[in-house]
């Protein structure tokens, strides 16, 4: 008896997909819904940046400085949105930099941490390069807020929350998948 569904172990269209980028899973899948959504640019600026080290520093002795400069790249509806105002920065800084010396002490006026930023330029062009070697294109227009959030909810299911029951006075409590309990981090 002959069954029309895909039979035991095989791979799914999007599995197959996958299979071909030498990426995380979760990674990959964003990026294929990245390149669906028309939002390819910023996802994978978001996923390049969730692979390096926050580039954004904050001392202790100097965490209210440090806030405050990175205002700058805050977004008011996300905060993976704020790492593409990062990059967008970082690279109009490139363009008019008269030395690697000034750009170092641009970064370091914001706590961002150039050698971090060099990594995370590194890895995103090498994936970039990975992309476009297999045909991919960068959207050639903005992605909107629900471009760029449902591609990453691909590849971060694990990571969705909603407010808990406890979170009725103000606690700033929230429940995970598989009942763990978070927090938002107060910079956020």
């Amino acid at each position: 008896m002959e069954s029309s569904g895909p039979r035991q172990g095989a791979l799914t269209p999007i599995g197959k997909q996958l299979a071909a980028l030498p990426l995380d899973p979760r990674v990959g899948r964003m990026l294929l819904a990245a390149r669906d959504q028309q939002a390819l640019r910023e996802v994978l600026i978001i996923a390049t940046a969730m692979a390096t080290q926050d580039p954004r520093d904050r001392p202790t002795e100097y965490a209210q400085a440090a806030d405050a400069a990175h205002r700058l790249f805050a977004d008011d509806k996300s905060e993976f949105l704020s790492f593409v105002k990062l990059w967008d920065w970082y690279h109009n800084a490139l363009l008019h930099k008269q030395s690697n010396r000034q750009l170092d002490q641009l970064c370091k006026t914001h706590f961002i941490s150039a050698r971090r930023m060099r990594e995370w330029r590194d890895i995103h062009g090498q994936l970039h390069r990975m992309l476009a070697d297999q045909g991919w294109k960068e959207n050639s227009t903005p992605a909107t807020y629900e471009q760029v959030h449902l591609s990453l909810l691909t590849g971060l299911l694990g990571n969705i929350a909603k407010k808990s029951e406890d979170n009725k006075n103000g606690s700033g409590i929230y429940e995970g998948a598989r009942g763990i309990k978070l927090n938002i981090w107060t910079v956020s």
